[in-house]
């Protein structure tokens, strides 16, 4: 996969890209977690959601947000690394203008970060959060959450705890015309430390479902009933 640098609001930003062969295939944004908790683009999770895309004929981009690794600039807790996936997103649209639709894949911060983006980018139709942290971060942000996705979490996550993320999802399952599927992986912490496996077969089994044509919202008429 080609290594890259691009510009970004605070300096050049470098990722790793895979273009699909069709003109007009969807694009996958995956955004690490935290940089000053380790978090890079390497992130073995990270590295496997680029994967499950690119494996599905995805134009598929993951980077290293300001400050880790070769991006330029410094950890701006938030606001700068959201500007820095904007960045990455027009980037790679450039590219591939015939792309009508993308998806965005975050974990941890990084989850955080993708739902950010999803509230200002039309264009994401389908997100995929892997422990999120609503107990640290405010996600009072998706009023309403624009588009379906999927969130995953271990039920044995210290840094995000269960009930937590469950709060979140109930809140979210509230909104009309999106379907917010939740999973849990069963004994997984917040690293998914022997779980990655398992993890990852629940993400390839949404995507998959969401690519055929299920898992989408109820009319407003049934919902009625």
């Amino acid at each position: 996969m080609p290594e890259v640098i691009f510009n970004g609001p605070a300096g050049r930003l470098e990722g790793r890209y895979q273009p699909s062969k069709e003109k007009s295939a969807p694009i996958a944004l995956i955004l690490h977690p935290h940089p000053q908790f380790g978090g890079t683009m390497n992130n073995q999770i990270v590295y496997q959601l680029f994967y499950m895309f690119q494996k599905r004929g995805f134009t598929t981009l993951r980077f290293n947000f300001r400050s880790i690794g070769r991006s330029q600039g410094e950890f701006d807790h938030g606001a700068g690394e959201l500007s820095d996936a904007a960045s990455a997103l027009d980037w790679v649209q450039s590219l591939h203008p015939d792309s009508k639709s993308c998806w965005v894949a975050g974990y941890s911060f990084g989850a955080w970060i993708g739902m950010q983006l999803l509230m200002r980018r039309p264009e994401i139709e389908g997100f995929i959060s892997v422990a999120p942290q609503p107990n640290t971060y405010d996600f009072s942000f998706l009023a309403p959450c624009p588009s379906s996705g999927l969130i995953i979490n271990g039920d044995n996550d210290k840094v995000a705890p269960e009930k937590d993320v469950n709060n979140l999802v109930e809140k979210l399952k509230t909104q009309k015309g999106i379907l917010i599927t939740h999973k849990v992986v069963p004994s997984a912490n917040h690293f998914f430390n022997g779980q990655v496996d398992t993890l990852m077969g629940e993400c390839e089994d949404y995507l998959e479902r969401r690519l055929a044509g299920e898992l989408t919202p109820e009319p407003a008429a049934k919902r009625i009933r």
